[in-house]
């Protein structure tokens, strides 16, 4: 997998730009606030159907520009795509794949697959089970597209039970219709919850071999998955909705179910959240996504594109050995300041004020 041409119009500060990264590792040099993380914003746009800085697309359009733009050709197993999104300031986005219209926005997911590691990630391993959770939905999402589709029909479902538990306050009769969501939610949830453990489970793997060669060998990290709900069956789920239902009517929301579940990540068998040092934490963070990388080829078959947002300067210079070594097979976007771009390796392009120059 690896990007052909990435070119973009009114997107962010970029009034035009063509930007071809070569096979290898490509460094985007620049001050801060010049557009070098743009660059890799449109790329997982066109990866995730979404910004991963802002849930508004009104954000990414140019100050008074009518619209942005972003065509991106990838090749993958020596298929192109082209795709583009068009963001009309004033309607709602386009999306085409080799000029055919995309009626719903997880048609995207796995034609073009990327890992983006950039220092907000840290809070998957600092911060609480939503931005775990998150980790696992996006990139199960575009591991197995199918994944995507089934977690937008829980979450549908879910809102419009707790729609439901907030009416029957005023609306009582309406609790006849509640095992209408139940059931759905029972369906829909024991899939998601076979699909991530599964998932964590080579996670699990995956990233304690990546630690490992990251620490030396001095550290053991365990990625466990725990759920809300153990039981991978569908009527266990249903009997744990109906046994939680009179605590659901009181709270007026949906108290069990995989939209609770967690991900525990430990250091030698103590939560890295708690106890692990800043350090510990990168290193963490670190060895997920890496593993994310050998996941994704273990499934697809091609690395994906990886983009790592000025992070080097957050690494030392052990750690930035070992991840030159590993991404040597990868197509991979860096952006770093002048001062952190000692890669004598990469293909160097400069940004300044929204303009590329190789």
């Amino acid at each position: 997998m690896r990007i052909l041409q990435i070119e973009l119009t009114n997107f962010r500060n970029y009034a035009h730009c063509v930007f071809a990264p070569e096979k290898g590792i490509n460094l985007i040099v620049g001050e801060n606030a010049q557009g070098k993380t743009n660059l890799l914003e449109a790329v997982f746009y066109c990866c995730f159907g979404r910004s991963h800085r802002t849930s508004r697309d009104r954000d990414l359009i140019r100050y008074e520009a009518p619209f942005a733009r972003i065509d991106v050709r990838s090749e993958r197993t020596a298929t192109t795509h082209d795709i583009r999104v068009l963001l009309p300031r004033d309607e709602g986005r386009k999306v085409r794949v080799d000029g055919a219209k995309l009626t719903r926005i997880g048609e995207l997911m796995g034609l073009t697959t990327c890992v983006l590691f950039a220092p907000e990630h840290l809070s998957i391993v600092k911060d609480g089970p939503v931005e775990r959770r998150r980790f696992l939905d996006m990139e199960l999402s575009q591991t197995y597209p199918a994944y995507f589709f089934l977690l937008q029909q829980y979450m549908r479902a879910l809102r419009q039970r707790n729609t439901l538990l907030r009416a029957l306050k005023e609306q009582p009769q309406l609790r006849a219709t509640l095992p209408v969501w139940d059931q759905q939610l029972s369906s829909l949830g024991s899939k998601i919850l076979r699909y991530r453990a599964a998932f964590c489970e080579t996670l699990s793997r995956l990233a304690a071999e990546n630690h490992r060669e990251i620490s030396g060998g001095r550290e053991q990290l365990s990625v466990t998955y725990k759920p809300d709900l153990e039981a991978p069956d569908e009527a266990a789920f249903l009997r744990a909705l109906e046994q939680a239902q009179k605590e659901d009517l009181r709270r007026a929301t949906t108290t069990r179910g995989v939209h609770r579940d967690e991900m525990a990540l430990d250091l030698d068998g103590r939560e890295i959240r708690a106890f692990g040092s800043q350090g510990q934490q990168r290193t963490a963070a670190l060895a997920l996504k890496l593993s994310e990388l050998d996941l994704l080829r273990s499934v697809t078959g091609e690395w994906p594109i990886l983009m790592l947002d000025d992070v080097m300067s957050e690494l030392d210079e052990r750690r930035q050995r070992y991840l030159l070594e590993r991404i040597l097979p990868v197509q991979t976007l860096i952006t770093a300041t002048a001062e952190d771009a000692a890669w004598p390796s990469a293909r160097r392009f400069v940004v300044r004020g929204g303009e590329l120059q190789p």
